[in-house]
């Protein structure tokens, strides 16, 4: 239940405090008042788009609250506490700020929680009904709407496994269909990749192979070059012709030998003649190291260079071809193999996926007839009932019918097509909603239907936003005693400008305007004693203080007293 609103800076309203509480609350005022604005407060806090031009001309952002009491182990209770927010006390607090620039903030239970969180509890919370509603209640779905809710959990509980079954059913379908309109396609893929793969193999290529085999063909293509330099530098160290003086080796020992001579007359050069014999065996050591070298060089280089060649032409017809490197292709044989088996296993998954589907197809036929079974039944109910709810509201020789129709094809709703039928008097041939009700029959119909429905499906505030248009007279009166009915089950709010449904409202609030000459500043206020006789002097009559306005007003008060006893 609703305990409080208040809004800030909103359209025409600079600061408004709506105290509603339990029973029916009835806002009335003149036109432009701010009515609509209290309405799109409340749509604010339920999630409803929101747009900055509502703001109040120069503010720079409008703020809505509101205070509701909730049960704090329900479903609502427990989606606030996942959403991080709190119930303080059996009391949720909501709050929706937005500014001139667009960006918004929104608090549930004292936490920022996304706006799709207010969305998600306002539908359990409330249910509003505007004349918007009565020109949706002609179409067929809202019609199968309003039976699926009146239908309740016997209807829920089968349409969960329907649209689970019918969700599988169309996505294998559409595999399925995939996988046969594409099968001859597929089947060239799989077969250019056996091409591919049998000729990757048939190279029988390594990792790193082309890089091996550039620097082989460098070192062969260059071989006189690395022969002669090879020769010249092993010469140079430790020459087998020469004589003792003409190569390192030489020298070395020649210096040595000096040393060594001298050594004896002084520790220094001794240390010195050590060092020296060092080198001499490590060039001896790189002399013979070259020697070995040369040794290595093949002396058919150029043979061996032709086969390597062949190879590394081989290599690179296969790289053109599924490169851009040697790695790349090596990688296409391996992933090939993957996307072979899945392309070869097309034919057993589109045998299993052809079972599902029809397995499926069976569940979605079998479901589907219970969903409309199920709808029949409570088709049948909903039509009585409404029919005696229209009794109620001055339309005694009324009739509803709830008629059940099977559509061509299967839908996520099923594949039946629910069509309310009004027979507005005796005698009248029955037609469908959208054709031939008027503003006053939808407005009752609606009424009819939300009453009978919150028998089966109650939720715990109704806002109805001048539900009564095209109401009068007698018919007026029914709809404000119906509406008093439903308040004693729910919380009834309702923005209206007739003075036989404000008369039954046990909370009444009118939304008054006054100008400053720049700036026209709504308020609320809740009204009582003469005040409240005032205010439905003026609905009745445009005048607040005539005296015919004025008894007509506490007469009608009266009649809403006794009608409710």
């Amino acid at each position: 239940m609703i305990e409080e609103i208040s809004i800030y800076n909103l359209g025409v309203i600079g600061e408004a405090r709506l105290p509603l509480g339990p029973g029916f609350t009835a806002l009335t005022g003149e036109t432009g008042a701010g009515k609509t604005m209290i309405v799109t407060a409340l749509g604010l806090l339920l999630g409803d788009r929101a747009d900055s031009a509502t703001i109040r001309s120069g503010s720079q952002q409008a703020v809505v609250e509101g205070r509701w009491l909730l049960d704090g182990t329900g479903a609502v209770a427990e989606r606030v506490r996942d959403a991080g927010g709190e119930l303080d006390d059996g009391e949720l607090i909501l709050s929706r700020s937005l500014s001139q620039e667009g960006r918004g903030r929104v608090v549930v239970g004292g936490r920022t929680a996304p706006v799709g969180v207010l969305g998600e509890i306002g539908h359990q919370l409330v249910v509003v009904h505007g004349q918007s509603d009565q020109v949706r209640l002609r179409s067929a779905t809202a019609q199968r709407e309003a039976l699926d809710r009146f239908a309740g959990p016997a209807l829920s509980t089968v349409l969960d496994n329907y649209q689970t079954v019918f969700a599988r059913w169309q996505s294998n379908q559409g595999e399925l269909d995939v996988l046969v309109a594409e099968r001859d396609r597929r089947s060239r893929e799989a077969e250019q990749l056996r091409e591919a793969m049998a000729e990757i193999e048939a190279v029988n290529a390594r990792r790193g192979e082309d890089q091996e085999l550039t620097a082989r063909a460098d070192r062969l293509s260059n071989l006189e070059d690395l022969r002669l330099a090879a020769g010249t530098a092993h010469d140079l160290l430790s020459s087998e012709v020469s004589d003792d003086s003409s190569d390192v080796v030489g020298l070395l020992t020649s210096a040595q030998r000096q040393l060594e001579r001298a050594g004896d007359h002084d520790t220094a050069l001794a240390a010195i003649a050590e060092t020296v014999a060092a080198a001499s065996i490590a060039v001896t050591e790189i002399s013979l190291q070259l020697s070995s070298y040369l040794g290595s060089l093949d002396a058919d280089g150029a043979r061996e260079l032709e086969v390597i060649n062949e190879r590394r032409a081989e290599l690179t017809a296969l790289v053109r071809r599924y490169g851009p490197t040697l790695d790349d292709t090596l990688d296409h044989l391996d992933s090939g193999s993957g996307r072979l088996l899945e392309l070869d296993n097309d034919s057993s998954r589109i045998d299993s996926l052809g079972k599902e589907v029809e397995a499926d197809r069976d569940n979605v036929i079998e479901l589907a007839a219970r969903l409309s079974e199920v709808r029949s039944a409570f088709g049948v109910t909903l039509s009585e009932r409404v029919t005696a709810e229209l009794a109620a509201l001055a339309m005694a020789n009324a009739e509803v019918t709830v008629i059940v129709d099977d559509r061509p094809d299967y839908s996520q709703t099923g594949k039946d097509q629910v069509s309310i039928l009004l027979r507005p008097h005796a005698g009248a041939e029955p037609r469908p909603l959208g054709r031939g009700a008027s503003g006053g029959e939808l407005s009752r119909v609606m009424l009819a239907i939300e009453v009978v429905i919150a028998g089966n499906d109650p939720v715990p505030t109704f806002i109805f936003d001048e539900v009564d248009a095209g109401v009068g007279g007698a018919s007026a009166i029914e709809v404000g005693r119906r509406l008093a009915q439903l308040s004693k089950t729910a919380q009834v709010i309702v923005v209206t400008h007739l003075a036989q449904v404000a008369a039954f409202a046990t909370n009444h609030l009118q939304v008054s305007k006054d100008s400053d000459g720049a700036v026209t500043a709504s308020s609320v206020r809740k009204l009582e004693g003469e005040d409240r006789i005032s205010e439905m002097a003026r609905l009745l009559s445009g005048l607040p203080d005539s005296e015919s306005g004025l008894a007509h007003a506490r007469e009608l008060l009266t009649i809403a007293r006794e009608l409710q006893l």
